[in-house]
């Protein structure tokens, strides 16, 4: 019998798993019924491990497989367990890829620089000084601090980039209908990873089909997403 898959996962001080991309893998394997074996890594023991092949989590290891790409990872896991499919099939395969295109790009890249000194903040302190010199970077040079700056102001237009979102949750219960699909788990792990770090609640408090969906969310497959870590994400 093959071993249980194993997870890699980004963890914070408080050893909350907290990498949205980790989080999209972890509702996969619920919703396949599959155990794994977890390993919480900080982003400075990325590289020592499986002989620093992958430069970022997800890792997945399955016997003699093993990838780090968090699309890659759900289509091997739709392979070698064909139970309870993540995918219909190849076109809505190509519609969820859609949905994790919008998001980040519409929402994620809106969010990002507003909470990461949240992240920093958040992190182990071994990971911190990496995490500050590589993101600031990124952002040309601009100080963490600075990123988070008037913040505030900046969250509603956060907020209505995701209209799309909560015209769709308006009609159902999850984006996958009646039952979450993995476009539900493409946005609950963004969610997922905001709630672990942020200090300033992301969405308004009386965003009732927001608040009704990440309920729901996070109450699938035994609580996996409930965690009194969490930080609130409503105002």
């Amino acid at each position: 019998m093959d071993p249980a898959p194993r997870l890699y996962e980004l963890v914070l001080e408080n050893g909350r798993s907290a990498s949205p991309f980790v989080w999209r893998v972890r509702y996969a394997l619920a919703h396949k019924g599959l155990a794994f074996e977890s390993v919480p890594l900080g982003l400075t023991d990325i590289p020592t491990v499986l002989g620093g092949r992958f430069r970022t989590v997800p890792i997945l290891e399955h016997g003699t497989t093993a990838m780090a790409e968090s699309w890659d990872i759900v289509q091997y896991l739709d392979r070698a367990f064909p139970q309870r499919p993540l995918f219909s099939g190849p076109a809505e395969l190509q519609m969820v890829r859609l949905v994790d295109t919008w998001l980040l790009l519409e929402v994620g890249r809106r969010l990002l620089p507003l909470y990461l000194l949240d992240v920093h903040d958040a992190a182990r302190p071994e990971d911190r000084e990496y995490f500050r010199r590589s993101r600031e970077a990124y952002f040309g040079g601009t100080s963490l601090e600075a990123l988070a700056a008037g913040r505030a102001a900046q969250l509603p237009a956060v907020r209505a980039a995701l209209e799309p979102l909560r015209l769709q949750l308006a009609q159902a219960p999850f984006l996958g209908g009646t039952a979450p699909n993995f476009a539900d788990y493409v946005v609950l792990g963004l969610f997922q990873w905001i709630g672990s770090v942020c200090t300033l609640p992301p969405l308004a408090g009386d965003d009732a089909v927001l608040r009704g969906w990440l309920e729901r969310g996070f109450a699938l497959y035994d609580g996996i997403g409930q965690d009194n870590r969490l930080r609130p994400l409503f105002e």
